[in-house]
């Protein structure tokens, strides 16, 4: 697996090396409703992912609900992230685990104009293991944060902008 990410690594490296506009790769997602209820179904390349509330917010909990869903994106990338840099810096990790906890008060969904609708805060606890050195493991977490894609989302402001597109029934559009 690390001869895997290596390759890709470097491969990447040099497609962008002498051409910054390559690097700019835009990613996409396109979320339906499903049911009457909350469940949704998102189309991200070729796979279909479900999300729904769990039944103590109405849902059929039929999936993870979207606030769980940035938690386990988080997890996700810093283990793929802790990954990606040990391989580079010639690191053996056995394993990497990720602990992610948002505190959200949900008076902000429900409408509360003095509350945020979203997280409060978010903490995550990283377990590397690793025969290597703490001060290597170390290094390897400094350079993760650094460089981690949904940490520094949701770390760091970004424009976000939406439009809505009224469609009256019998006239859907296409999704694709």
């Amino acid at each position: 697996m690390s001869e895997q990410i290596q390759q890709a690594i470097q491969s990447l490296s040099r497609a962008v090396e002498g051409n910054p506009a390559a690097a700019k790769v835009p990613f996409r997602a396109t979320t339906v409703s499903v049911e009457d209820d909350f469940s949704t179904l998102s189309r991200i390349r070729s796979f279909d992912v479900r999300n729904d509330e769990p039944p103590e917010l109405g849902g059929g909990n039929s999936g993870p609900n979207p606030v769980e869903a940035v938690l386990a994106a988080l997890g996700s990338c810093q283990a793929i992230v802790y990954r990606a840099y040990a391989n580079a810096l010639g690191l053996h990790v056995d394993r990497v685990e990720v602990e992610t906890r948002g505190h959200l008060d949900v008076r902000g969904f429900l409408g509360d104009p003095s509350v945020a609708a979203g997280f409060e805060r978010v903490t995550f606890t990283t377990r590397v293991v690793s025969p290597e050195p703490p001060e290597k493991i170390a290094e390897l977490a400094r350079r993760v944060e650094q460089h981690c894609p949904v940490l520094d989302i949701l770390r760091r402001p970004i424009l976000v902008a939406g439009t809505l597109e009224h469609v009256a029934p019998g006239a859907a559009r296409d999704a694709a």
